[in-house]
């Protein structure tokens, strides 16, 4: 090693990495054996597997081979200081390059450079600073399309990318074009299997999408999303799964917009439980300092919009609530991966997806080929699950909790579909499909009451699956508005309350 490398990677005692994060790193090493200097290689592993880990390793040991600088680029400023640090913890002394830093003159002082994209673009756009001697550019979270405009600056060197899902954040422009390979870590089920992550309970919750809207990203609208998650009854769904299965557990609650947020937070303070909202508008003193709430309180209610997705890294939360659907994969694994952190005392966590996610996705810890979508992402994409379809297969189940209150009803399952046909060959009124569905409940309701009071208490623990049975009677006759979803609600909802009058 010469004398230079000696004095810029500090004499610390040196970090372990597992066994699998040494089989990634010579993976991706026994590649650049044999690229091309100007070679652009992308490494995959899950969040949680130790990206940074690696990578930090990697920056050590090709400067001590071959007395080339390293650039780490970050689109986060979070990840600016969460990355220096971790150099150092493998003595490699680094240099942040934030928007404080106008030039480098004692650029000799370093191996080591920690940029945020937009900053080192400007400077060297502005020509203010010039990087001397860089043999490697390492970007973190490369599936954002950002880090692109700084790729011509580098031309000459090894681009290392790595993410935790290899798809780009924009269709138009997929990371084949960027990128001549993909090395795949191990995969989410190897790293629950042997303890390096915690094990998911996912816990799936039936809401109708139809009123989301598709916007210019790809993405569902954040106003179409408000208007939804938004209301009284997705604010009481939300209420109720917290309290049927997160209880008392540290709970990170993600919302599409700062509107659906802000209600949680009204709703779950009002019913009593201490929350805090987080969005990028909180200024960075408030946002540590609900962080710092959020670490040390273990029952703590946090509900964010977007900004805890990257960046933000607490072990000890043990339930993630999407309270919001998205079509984007690459966000679906961030926000669950942010309670997937494993503890002596925490071994598992739970998911409450309340956006159909999991039906669209598949399993958080499923099985995925990652190589498949970095070589054909429009066939991934087009071949996602529709929510339509999602929707028409949901087959509502009482869960157990509520099934003891109805306990002396031998039978509660009522099949829509089956009613439907028969009334049709019949020559009945389709509407006649929902009159025998309240029938049902009503019947259900007063066989386990004692009186009215009792029987209209049961039939408000309904609500779910009235709204199930709505949306399959209203595939039935092709007709699914939201105003008239919500009005034949309304009516079957008065009609089950007149019945135990009439009985």
């Amino acid at each position: 090693m010469s004398e230079i490398t000696e004095e810029l990677i500090l004499p610390k005692e040196k970090k372990i990495l597992y066994e699998y994060q040494k089989k990634g790193m010579d993976k991706i090493f026994d590649t650049l054996k044999e690229a091309p200097e100007n070679y652009n290689l992308l490494y995959q592993l899950p969040t949680g597997g130790g990206k940074t880990v690696i990578f930090s390793e990697i920056t050590r040991r090709y400067i001590s081979n071959t007395q080339k600088k390293v650039l780490i680029l970050t689109h986060r400023v979070e990840l600016l200081s969460q990355t220096s640090t971790m150099l150092e913890e493998f003595n490699v002394k680094n240099k942040i390059i934030n928007s404080d830093i106008k030039e480098l003159p004692n650029q000799k002082d370093y191996m080591c450079f920690v940029a945020m994209v937009e900053t080192l673009n400007n400077r060297l756009q502005d020509e203010m600073i010039i990087l001397e001697n860089i043999g490697l550019v390492i970007i973190d979270e490369a599936h954002y399309n950002s880090f692109r405009k700084l790729f011509h600056y580098f031309e000459k060197c090894v681009i290392l990318g790595v993410t935790a899902t290899p798809l780009s954040s924009n269709i138009k422009l997929p990371m084949y074009e960027n990128y001549n390979k993909l090395i795949v870590g191990e995969s989410i089920s190897y790293l629950v299997k042997n303890k390096y992550l915690s094990k998911p309970i996912t816990h799936c919750y039936d809401v109708g999408l139809s009123s989301l809207t598709i916007g210019v990203n790809g993405d569902y609208t954040v106003r179409s999303s408000d208007q939804l998650y938004g209301d009284f009854p997705m604010l009481q769904k939300l209420l109720y799964a917290y309290e049927e299965k997160s209880l008392g557990k540290k709970t990170l609650i993600f919302n599409s917009g700062i509107e659906t947020s802000q209600c949680v937070y009204e709703v779950f303070k009002k019913a009593g439980y201490e929350i805090k909202h987080l969005d990028n508008k909180n200024s960075p003193s408030e946002r540590k300092e609900i962080i710092e709430w959020f670490k040390h309180k273990p029952d703590a209610i946090l509900t964010s919009v977007g900004i805890l997705t990257t960046g933000f890294d607490e072990p000890t939360v043990e339930t993630i609530i999407l309270n919001r659907a998205t079509k984007s994969l690459t966000l679906y694994f961030q926000m669950i991966g942010r309670g997937s952190r494993i503890l002596p005392n925490k071994d598992t966590f739970t998911i409450l997806d309340l956006g159909n996610n999991v039906k669209r996705f598949g399993h958080w810890s499923g099985s995925i080929d990652w190589n498949e979508i970095f070589i054909s992402p429009d066939f991934y994409l087009q071949n996602i699950t529709p929510d339509d379809e999602i929707e028409r297969n949901f087959k509502y189940e009482m869960n157990d909790e509520l099934r003891l209150k109805f306990i002396k009803s031998a039978d509660i399952s009522f099949d829509v579909d089956a009613e439907f046909k028969k009334l049709k060959a019949a020559g009945l009124r389709s509407k006649v499909v929902l009159d025998r569905s309240i029938e049902q409940h009503s019947k259900m309701c007063i066989e386990n009451s004692t009186d009215i009071k009792n029987a209209r208490e049961l039939a408000s623990l309904l609500t779910e699956d009235i709204v199930y049975r709505i949306r399959k009677y209203s595939y039935c006759i092709c007709k699914s508005t939201e105003s008239y979803l919500k009005w034949l609600k309304e009516e079957y909802e008065r009609k089950l309350d007149l019945s135990f009058v009439q009985k």
